[in-house]
């Protein structure tokens, strides 16, 4: 038989349990949580679930409708473009390379923001006040010029987008890292740290970095949906993914001629374009929230 308490016990939960608790007070949050990891399954099973290949073409197929039109079929669920290819597939397919390459830039810009970052933010005097003005420049040009004029020198293609838009997006989270790194290093438990005899990798590794998740967590998410907008604004201007390729921009761009006699070749694949996007503002947005210190 089990003991009985007869004192009331209160539990605390850890500071993960609180913000997943904050997290999930939010309806909207929860809602971006879901549809993240269905465009996630997408991306990674996309090409499974394809009924057609996204190159395939059929000339007795063109330009229909989608399948909720009265012109339309079940066999081309959200239609074909002008040249008969069926949309739904080039949208499972187009998926891998939106978004799945927006997550690998993300990923390749922190490492080496998170590298560079950490560095300076432990540095201080004129090396420190250098390397700040010098991002306070580079954070002067939006990401998606910087891109455009890296693709312009270096060439269309995916390969040189990935390296463009990475090289636009890592000034963001050195500043990032820098400042919440030089913040941390200014308060009272590190100075204490340093009175114990903690040397400077253990004071950055033990007592700083658990204080700046939040924040790097925070600028991941949201340079996740910059990622996305890059890399489908340099599709559609022909900078990035060239035809006959998926990605959503370059689908967005060729259904332009052909906007007034099929709209559904350049709204469904920007619809998908600002439907992956608002669901991870909203995982964003819901993260900011409940890592505040207000919430906690």
């Amino acid at each position: 038989m089990p003991p009985i308490s007869i004192y009331q016990e209160e539990r605390i939960p850890s500071p993960r349990k609180r913000v997943w608790l904050a997290f999930t007070a939010n309806p909207f949050s929860v809602i971006g949580l879901w549809a993240v990891a269905i465009l996630l399954l997408i991306a990674a099973f996309g090409p499974l679930i394809a009924p057609y290949e996204p190159q395939l073409q059929n000339t007795q197929s063109i330009l229909l409708p989608p399948s909720w039109d009265p012109a339309g079929t079940v066999e081309h669920f959200l239609g074909t473009d002008a040249l008969g290819r069926d949309i739904f597939s080039r949208i499972l397919y187009g998926a891998q390379l939106t978004l799945g390459l927006s997550l690998l830039v993300v990923f390749t810009a922190l490492v080496f923001g998170f590298i560079i970052g950490s560095l300076s933010g432990m540095m201080s005097g004129i090396k420190s006040s250098i390397l700040s003005h010098l991002l306070d420049a580079l954070l002067s040009i939006p990401s998606l010029l910087m891109a455009i004029l890296l693709v312009a020198v270096t060439g269309p293609g995916l390969q040189n987008v990935f390296w463009a838009v990475g090289l636009a997006l890592t000034p963001q989270f050195v500043r990032t890292i820098h400042q919440a790194v030089h913040e941390e290093s200014q308060k009272e438990y590190v100075t204490a740290a340093k009175l114990d005899g903690a040397n400077s990798l253990q004071i950055y590794w033990y007592v700083i970095m658990p204080n700046i998740w939040d924040t790097l967590i925070i600028q991941t998410t949201l340079a996740i949906s910059a990622a996305i907008l890059d890399i489908a604004a340099l599709g559609f201007m022909g900078l990035g993914a060239q035809s006959p390729s998926p990605e959503w921009g370059a689908m967005v761009s060729q259904g332009v001629d052909y906007l007034l006699v099929a709209p559904w070749n350049v709204t469904i694949p920007g619809l998908a374009l600002l439907f992956t996007v608002l669901s991870i503002n909203l995982v964003g947005d819901g993260l900011r929230s409940a890592m505040s210190p207000g919430s906690k």
